[in-house]
This record gives C-alpha cells, sequence and structure tokens, in this order.
C-alpha cells in the first residue's frame, strides 16, 4: 500500500480547509486533532509533521537524515523542537497573513498589527538560526538532515510570506541551498501546481 499524505496546502489528498474538510468525521479518525499533515502508511497513522519527518527517515535510515549517532539525533531533535515552539509559529504569523488569510478567507487583507508584533518576534528568534549556519552548509554541518528539512519548510513561502530574511546573510545562503535540492524543487513545483488548481 502506498503512503498517503493529507495536508494543506498540496498533497496527496488536498483537504480544503475552506470547505471544513479537516473535520469530517472520516479525517477525524485519522487526527483527533482535525489538523494537517497527517501520514498513513497501511496500518500506521503519524501526525503532527516533525513526527512524520522522523517516521519516513526511519523508514530509509540509509540517507542518514536521521543521523545513526545517539548525539547527532538528540541535536537534530533539539532543532526540530525549536522549530515547532519558536521558529515555525514566527514564520508563520507572515504566511497566514499575507498568503493563507487570502486563500482561506476570500481576499482578506493582512492585519498589519499582527506583522509588526511578528516582526519583532522573527528578530529575536532569525539571529539563533543565523549563528548556528555560519560557516556551515547546513544546521548541523556538512550533512542535510531532518533538522533543514523542518526549519528551511517555513522558508517556502518567504517572497509571498515578505519574511523579513534581508539581514540575515547565511539564512539566505542556506535557503538556496535547500531550494537547489531536486526533492525540494519537485515539491515545491507540485505544490504550486495543487494551489493554482484550487484557487
Amino acid at each position: 500500500m502506498a503512503i498517503e499524505l493529507y495536508v494543506f496546502p498540496p498533497a496527496l489528498h488536498f483537504l480544503d480547509l475552506r470547505k471544513g474538510e479537516q473535520k469530517a468525521a472520516g479525517y477525524a479518525t485519522l487526527n483527533p486533532n482535525q489538523r494537517m499533515p497527517t501520514l498513513r502508511d497501511g496500518d500506521d497513522v503519524i501526525w503532527e509533521s516533525e513526527a512524520i519527518l522522523q517516521y519516513l527517515a526511519l523508514k530509509n535510515p540509509i540517507r542518514g537524515l536521521l543521523p545513526a549517532s545517539e548525539r547527532a539525533r538528540l541535536a537534530v531533535t533539539q532543532w526540530q523542537f525549536w522549530n515547532l515552539a519558536h521558529w515555525d509559529p514566527a514564520c508563520a504569523v507572515f504566511a497566514f497573513e499575507y498568503v493563507a488569510k487570502r486563500f482561506v478567507r476570500s481576499g482578506a487583507e493582512p492585519d498589519m498589527t499582527a506583522i509588526a508584533k511578528g516582526t519583532e518576534v522573527f528578530h529575536r528568534l532569525a539571529p539563533v538560526l543565523e549563528g548556528q549556519l555560519k560557516g556551515k552548509t547546513f544546521v548541523l554541518g556538512d550533512s542535510l538532515t531532518l533538522a533543514d528539512f523542518s526549519l528551511g519548510a517555513a522558508l517556502t513561502l518567504a517572497e509571498a510570506a515578505h519574511l523579513p530574511l534581508e539581514p540575515y546573510d547565511a539564512i539566505r545562503r542556506w535557503r538556496t541551498t535547500l531550494a537547489a535540492l531536486p526533492a525540494w524543487r519537485q515539491t515545491l513545483a507540485q505544490a504550486q501546481e495543487m494551489m493554482a488548481k484550487a484557487a
């Protein structure tokens, strides 16, 4: 059986938030939070993006996205937790106000008060990631790990969301490195295609 992924925006299973499809009884049996993403792999159902990333990495350990060494795995997990608690919520303000809000609420304008508060938080957090990336190709050094996918996901909408990345050379360089990865390019192209169909 193929792995199924339920997300918004695009995926193998598109759930339209405007229609409340994430609240349908069938979906709620997969994810009691009635949110995205959710992954189904046969009898395994995983929700929460960071858990999904770890699940997929464990299914293919040879790629090294979740390193073999205990210390390196802990470093990946640390950055995934930082992403959940700090980075993603900071970036999400911009993604919601400039991108999702117009899509979900039929052209609603950004709340500039929310953007101002979000900008303050973003500039408190970005130096942490900037410092980590200085002198490194990826978050943990020369090797791509789940930490890069976790933290980099928020940057896929950087232009559309008007993320204030200008002062952060290392973050911008790292984002360009991620965007050049074939899997990253292919996923973004698929996402843009699905969003265009849903609009």
